[in-house]
């Protein structure tokens, strides 16, 4: 294979190199000359060794240039801007699968009493790439895949969603080993849209187990969480089926119960007595589920829907609601379907 280009050197953009190294030579570009300097004369990064293949640059211009498939791993209030940057390099030759878990917004992330979100105030990844340059193969990596798991060597799956076979394709042979399962799927919307919202839910699952409350509340809250999030999906006008595959349900049950997960170990923080801003504080990489639990709220109350969860978890995040309160409220919430999008 060509080289595989990698944009982001953070722990799961390092994780995604790793994988494609098993296929081909590997560029990983950071903004950093140290950490570029780092990886090139150790071969280490973040405390885990490198294949050789794998070199690091700084370019973005020298990774255009010689790469046709590139994994962009950078967080969601960073992605716009790199954009911005990358694209005089890019042409439509290129495709762009990225791999991060969020959305980009036109405004201010707080705490505000009235908020109102319409779709046109955010978007995913792909919409970013598409509005910042002329690619149009694009493509989203999402499942259950933490970035210590693979890089430790333990199996898991992942799913590739593209609009185009070839992105798909090219996905799948760029990523695929003997620990690395790679699907395909067309539910590309849907896909970024419950990669999203899985990690706020991550975060109420952590705060139950910095509370010590037992694996069934845990699993109802993620259940009745999935619920919430295919109820979003489909005002949003996405089908249930990206919800309920692998990059769905699989993804948001790995979030919710690792404690590799930044979102769960935010939600644990706080279960354990932690302020927000210490729990931030705790970080060096904010829990994109902070986030996008204010996303959420302004667009359930745009678009007029019911979302229990999220709504409970956005006023623990910015309102201080009591975790106790929060509880008793959901634990008399009047549920009288279990199941009703299907």
């Amino acid at each position: 294979m060509q080289k595989i280009g990698v944009l982001g050197s953070g722990s799961f953009g390092t994780a995604v190199a790793s994988l494609a190294a098993h296929n081909a030579d590997v560029l990983l570009l950071s903004r950093s000359e140290q950490t570029v300097l780092s990886i090139n004369n150790t071969h280490k990064h973040l405390g885990y060794d490198l294949a050789h293949n794998i070199e690091a640059i700084s370019s973005m211009k020298v990774l255009a240039e010689s790469c046709k498939l590139i994994f962009l791993a950078v967080p969601s209030s960073q992605f716009r801007e790199m954009m911005k940057d990358f694209a005089p390099f890019l042409t439509p030759e290129h495709f762009l699968i990225h791999c991060t878990k969020g959305f980009d917004t036109n405004f201010n992330i707080a705490g505000e009493d009235e908020l109102k979100i319409v779709k046109d105030d955010f978007h995913v990844m792909s919409e970013v790439i598409k509005q910042e340059s002329i690619v149009v193969r694009i493509g989203v990596l999402s499942g259950p895949n933490l970035a210590k798991e693979i890089m430790d060597g333990k199996p898991t799956a992942s799913v590739i969603f593209s609009d185009f076979d070839e992105v798909i394709s090219a996905g799948i042979k760029a990523l695929s080993s003997e620990y690395f399962s790679v699907f395909g799927s067309y539910e590309l919307l849907g896909a970024e849209i419950a990669g999203a919202l899985k990690n706020v839910i991550a975060i109420g699952a952590g705060i139950l187990k910095g509370k010590d409350l037992g694996q069934n509340i845990q699993a109802v809250l993620i259940n009745r969480g999935m619920v919430d999030m295919i109820a979003l999906g489909q005002a949003l006008g996405c089908s249930p089926k990206a919800f309920l595959g692998t990059a769905g349900m699989g993804d948001l049950i790995c979030t919710a119960t690792s404690k590799n997960s930044r979102n769960f170990k935010f939600g644990f923080e706080l279960g354990i007595g932690r302020t927000v801003e210490e729990a931030k504080e705790s970080s060096p990489e904010l829990a994109e589920g902070y986030r996008t639990a204010w996303i959420v709220e302004g667009l359930a109350k745009s678009l007029g829907i019911s979302l229990p969860i999220f709504s409970t978890i956005y006023r623990v995040l910015y309102h201080d609601y009591e975790i106790e309160a929060a509880l008793k409220f959901l634990m008399k919430f009047p549920n009288y379907t279990d199941v009703d999008f299907i």
